[in-house]
């Protein structure tokens, strides 16, 4: 993973001549795979990049929190890890940013679901058909893991309070009901991309989760 970082981030700076570029990695209590000399070789790579560490996993809800109140820029983008979206969907959610929505949120496209377990597939639609028929909201792709915001868009994303997987779906609520301007950008997953089933547990915890963001004023 360290070196796809590595190689994601000379991709984007190609790309993107003549921006300012950071990365902020956010360690969130992971030991698999994850050792000193992973990190070493990320700050020896002369990239520009801090890394956020702790010792106990507390979510992505959480641990993209934390990088957030690190960051400084005025536009802030984040995805998982592997990096699994193309470079330019990424530059589409920087795009969409500078020209002046607050919040810019990664729409796939329907062939995404080919590629995903049959119970992620049920969640996936499932809850794009209570943002659209019951919350009432304009976007229905809310699990997409390539979004961007700027600063008044950041301040809506710390006021999410879901730790785990749902908090997405709790910030496009809050941005809706803040109403900062959103605008979703179509965006492509790598070829080859796997994802993974989602437990039982997860389904139990989650729901909980999305009962509070249902009721959330």
């Amino acid at each position: 993973w360290e070196h796809i970082i590595i190689g994601t981030f000379q991709k984007i700076e190609r790309s993107m001549e003549g921006v300012p570029l950071k990365i902020i990695l956010v360690n969130d209590g992971s030991s698999t795979g994850v050792t000193p000399e992973k990190f070493k070789i990320l700050r020896e790579s002369n990239l520009p990049i801090e890394i956020v560490s702790y010792t106990k996993n507390q979510g992505k809800g959480y641990a993209l929190r934390q990088g957030a109140i690190e960051a400084d820029s005025d536009f802030q983008i984040f995805t998982d890890v592997d990096s699994p979206y193309t470079i330019p969907s990424i530059i589409a959610i920087y795009n969409s940013l500078k020209s002046g929505n607050d919040v810019a949120l990664g729409t796939r496209k329907a062939d995404y679901y080919q590629t995903v377990p049959f119970v992620r597939r049920l969640i996936s639609k499932f809850l794009r058909w209570v943002l659209k028929s019951v919350l009432k909201l304009p976007i229905t792709d809310t699990q997409c893991g390539l979004k961007g915001f700027n600063q008044k868009g950041k301040q809506v994303f710390l006021q999410t309070t879901i730790n785990r997987f749902l908090f997405d779906l709790e910030f496009i609520k809050l941005s809706a009901k803040r109403k900062v301007k959103m605008e979703k950008a179509p965006v492509e997953l790598k070829p080859n991309v796997v994802f993974n089933s989602v437990s039982l547990k997860i389904l139990a915890r989650e729901s909980l989760n999305f009962v509070r963001i249902l009721f959330r004023k």
